[in-house]
């Protein structure tokens, strides 16, 4: 037997025997690793399947199921009032003078409708800042579409301009899904 593995050895060189080697290396990575991570992946379809709300047939890695949720999360209870209510009181919060805005409404063919918002402010920069990210976080259905800085100007010269001042044109739209 010892004298069929030598000869064995002999014929296959080191090649042959690196070879044998990475296969039985790659059965094992196979059977240890991937296998595990399969089944487990197999689990977690399970769940979601049973997780997703009734009615929905749509499976989430399908495009229709992408695309269903991303109408699930537009689809908020707040009108458009409510959300533009919230942004003038996070305007507030945050020091950034609201000036007055121009909204327009925007539809398509499909169920979102979108409100586009040109809102000039003036403030600080970290106070528009913090403004923007507030905003992004608390109306998670607005979205940044321009943002145009410029120094605050004081061309009547009736106050002094606030070193620092901003002026700020910014254009947002809220996405909503058509009630």
């Amino acid at each position: 037997m010892r004298h069929r593995l030598l000869r064995l050895r002999q014929d296959l060189g080191a090649t042959g025997l690196l070879s044998i080697a990475l296969v039985v290396l790659a059965a094992a990575f196979s059977f240890l690793v991937v296998k595990p991570l399969e089944e487990r992946n197999a689990l977690l379809g399970e769940r979601v399947a049973r997780l997703a709300p009734e009615g929905e047939g749509d499976h989430p890695g399908t495009a229709a199921g992408k695309v269903a949720a991303v109408y699930r999360f537009l689809q908020k209870d707040e009108q458009t009032t409510d959300w533009l209510a919230k942004l003038h009181g996070i305007g507030a919060a945050t020091g950034v003078q609201l000036k007055s805005a121009s909204y327009q409404t925007h539809g398509a063919e499909g169920r979102i409708v979108r409100y586009e918002i040109a809102l000039p402010v003036a403030g600080s920069y970290p106070q528009i800042r913090d403004f923007l990210k507030r905003s992004l976080a608390e109306i998670p259905v607005l979205s940044v579409d321009q943002l145009t800085l410029k120094k605050a100007d004081n061309r009547n010269g009736s106050e002094p301009r606030a070193a620092g001042q901003l002026q700020a044109e910014l254009r947002l739209t809220l996405h909503m899904v058509k009630s």
